[in-house]
């Protein structure tokens, strides 16, 4: 996967919660068997800058631990003029999924309120936020079960457990 990593809090990240991330969602991925090739990006930011963005895009006018932004449908039916390759040209072709972006304080202040560590609130929120990007959602309880058992199996598995 090409991750790209951007830290644009007050203090900066450190350096192994930044690998952490990496590590983790690199291990989602191949645990999801997305395709090697895949693109997207995580953003760590303060309270006031996802606030912003919340408000913006979401008009919800408070700071949240994760938004994720999906960049592509996988479904071209509503295109009007489709794309047409061969398979061989389309696997490598990257597929950008999207961004996230994550509050490093919400991270902070949810670990402590859980009282679990920083690194699986941070594990825990970055999945969250990739498993939306790779369209698993929590809107019906059916999804919802869904998305949480897998969330939990692929923090278990890489050895951040509640």
């Amino acid at each position: 996967m090409d991750l790209e990593i951007y830290d644009e809090t007050k203090d900066g990240v450190p350096a192994e919660h930044i690998q952490l991330v990496k590590d983790v969602l690199e291990y989602a991925g191949k645990y999801i068997k997305l395709k090697e090739n895949t693109e997207m990006s995580v953003t760590f930011v303060n309270n006031d800058r996802i606030q912003e963005i919340n408000r913006k895009y979401r008009d919800v006018d408070r700071a949240t631990d994760v938004i994720s932004f999906a960049i592509e449908d996988s479904s071209n039916e509503d295109d009007e003029f489709p794309i047409v390759m061969d398979e061989e040209l389309e696997a490598e072709i990257p597929e950008n999924i999207g961004d996230i972006f994550v509050s490093v304080d919400k991270v902070g202040e949810q670990a402590e309120y859980l009282e679990h560590s920083y690194e699986r609130e941070l594990g825990f929120l970055v999945v969250h936020g990739f498993l939306h990007l790779n369209g698993y959602d929590h809107m019906e309880p059916a999804d919802e079960k869904v998305m949480f058992k897998l969330q939990r199996d692929i923090l278990d598995a890489y050895g951040l457990k509640r």
